[in-house]
């Protein structure tokens, strides 16, 4: 039977995405092993962060300062705005280092049967950066759900009216995917999409 407190730790790591009680078990049991090594520099990290946590006034990322280091950094391309609905979404795609330019996170995405409605979501201030002027794209970033293409769509009419160009991910076959192992949903949107063979 385990204290407590490491009860506690164990049922706090629960509540973590992904983790369920075994997973809890064994990560709290690691901890415990490994103290100096493991436990340790895993409070220090928690505490830094603890104590220098923001959210970027300009972006929404969650970051140690304000603004965040993907708006700080000049090197990124001013006038290429991409829209996320949720911070993992904007660490997802600049894990890939593809996309150049700065990004806007709008808090989720609109949902009538969760009760989100526009005036809920960091829309005002996508407007206002849109507004300020110098971005010449758009790309909207959303998931591939009912909601998120509900959301994109919303975007779009309320950016029509600026000189941007809006873009949005491309929808599909995964690569890898095999056409039998797809939902029809999946494969709707790949046809769709078809483009042409060079």
């Amino acid at each position: 039977m385990a204290s407590p407190e490491i009860d506690a730790l164990t049922q706090a790591l629960a509540r973590l995405p992904g983790l369920g009680p075994r997973s809890a078990r064994r990560a709290v049991l690691h901890l415990l092993k490994k103290r100096e090594g493991a436990m340790a520099p895993l409070l220090r990290a928690l505490e830094a962060v603890n104590d220098r946590l923001a959210t970027c006034s300009t972006c929404g990322n969650v970051d140690t300062s304000d603004p965040c280091a993907i708006c700080a950094d000049t090197r990124r391309d001013g006038r290429m705005l991409c829209v996320v609905e949720e911070v993992a979404d904007l660490w997802a795609l600049d894990r890939t280092r593809l996309f150049p330019g700065r990004f806007h996170v709008l808090g989720g995405r609109l949902s009538a049967l969760e009760g989100v409605r526009p005036e809920d979501l960091a829309i005002d201030s996508l407007v206002a950066r849109i507004a300020h002027g110098g971005i010449d794209e758009v790309v909207l970033a959303m998931n591939a759900t009912l909601e998120g293409q509900t959301t994109a769509h919303y975007l779009a009419e309320r950016i029509e009216h600026f000189p941007v160009r809006v873009t949005q991910l491309a929808h599909g076959l995964p690569v890898g995917g095999e056409l039998d192992y797809l939902d029809e949903g999946t494969l709707a949107q790949a046809l769709r999409a078809r483009r042409p063979v060079a």
